[in-house]
């Protein structure tokens, strides 16, 4: 008798026919299918956002529930995490009565960048715009802005700008008087390099900024010299 699973071509036109039953899947091949499918499933999984994971949900059986709770924690996981990394990204104003909530008490492992200004004072007009730059290129870090006389009572102007950095409720740094900011000549890479030395932002800036400018101004004053020696060898 004819096996009617033999691979031969007149058993292909009989099946196409219908006079012979379709061929049987083999165990080995019926298990790289479902193998197939469950990836192919998985795979699904994991380009969907939390909102298509929710939308779609009805659309998967009962067998690919504990696989979509899974994935639903990953996505939960992950956006957590992009939401701690980037949760700050603009610097805020803040009173005398929100310090301790928001700057003692910003949380574990957040660091926090306080200015305290006053309006009309160019330096402070200055850097404020520098805040706002670092703010956006360092989310992880808390920026903060605060009227002098709101926040501290009677704080002197003269100590206008000031900085404070905090970590985990202690302040590591501060930064007080436009003598060390080197007036309106800040740049931004500058700030951003003095909050990096006090451990509040991760710069990718190789070496400090003023440098470059310190470096010019030595060598101008090296290249001086020898003239005002000829100068004052003429007088003798």
């Amino acid at each position: 008798m004819q096996d009617p699973n033999a691979d031969t071509e007149w058993n292909d036109i009989l099946r196409k026919k219908g006079i012979l039953p379709p061929k049987e899947t083999p165990p080995e091949e019926e298990e790289e299918e479902q193998l197939h499918q469950t990836q192919s499933v998985v795979k699904t999984y994991e380009s969907m956002s939390l909102e298509e994971l929710e939308e779609n949900e009805d659309e998967f059986g009962e067998e690919d529930e504990l696989a979509m709770e899974m994935y639903r924690q990953k996505r939960l996981a992950e956006w957590k995490a992009n939401q701690l990394k980037n949760r700050f990204t603009e610097v805020s104003e803040i009173s005398g009565q929100d310090y301790v909530q928001e700057v003692n008490k910003a949380g574990a492992g957040i660091w926090v960048v306080l200015h305290l200004y006053k309006p009309g004072i160019p330096l402070c007009t200055l850097i404020n715009q520098h805040l706002s730059r670092l703010a956006q290129k360092f989310p992880q870090t808390k920026f903060l802005k605060s009227i002098s006389s709101t926040c501290i009572p009677n704080y002197p102007d003269h100590n206008l700008p000031t900085l404070f950095i905090y970590h985990e409720g202690e302040m590591k740094a501060q930064f007080i008087g436009p003598l060390l900011f080197g007036g309106m000549n800040l740049t931004c890479d500058e700030l951003e390099w003095r909050l990096s030395e006090s451990g509040a932002v991760k710069t990718d800036l190789e070496e400090n900024p003023r440098k470059q400018i310190q470096d010019q101004l030595l060598r101008s004053i090296r290249c001086s010299e020898p003239h005002r020696r000829d100068e004052d060898s003429d007088e003798d």
